[in-house]
């Protein structure tokens, strides 16, 4: 997980963190470049391509490139007013009363928020993989929903 550092100027209860997996981006991003590299390859040696096949055979290079760079961009934002969850299709955004809590159930790949309708929603941001940094994160933003959350008292 990176974190970012608060917004300058901003103090305490008003810095944004931002919390990303480091190695699910890492894993997206080599392996988007290795099947372009591929893709490109095969474009170009392939000689009994038209042109049509060889420009079909880039476009899958760019959409799996595209579909790993969604896997990469996974965020979670801690806002003051909000949280925003970037997953790898849409992004949802909570009002902090709304969240109750954080699980990292076992053998789940990710955490999940527990809501307060009696839901839960996954944090994409918040990988196994990678180990006490997803502990740490998921503890981390365990402490902001007691803070900002509806229990809260200002």
């Amino acid at each position: 997980m990176s974190a970012s550092a608060p917004d300058p100027g901003s103090e305490g209860r008003e810095a944004s963190i931002v919390i990303r997996p480091r190695a699910v981006r890492v894993a997206a991003y080599v392996s988007a470049a290795i099947v372009m590299a591929g893709m490109i390859g095969g474009a170009v040696m392939i000689t009994s391509f038209h042109w049509g096949g060889s420009i079909g055979l880039l476009m899958v290079g760019v959409l799996v490139a595209l579909f790993c760079h969604l896997e990469a961009s996974v965020t979670v934002t801690a806002r003051p007013d909000a949280l925003e969850v970037r997953n790898l299709m849409r992004t949802r955004s909570l009002e902090w009363p709304e969240v109750l809590g954080i699980s990292f159930p076992m053998g789940d790949p990710w955490a999940h928020l527990d809501l307060a309708d009696g839901t839960t929603h996954p944090l994409h941001a918040l990988q196994r993989y990678d180990g006490q940094r997803a502990i740490a994160a998921a503890h981390q933003l365990q402490a902001l929903i007691r803070e900002r959350g509806e229990a809260h008292l200002d």
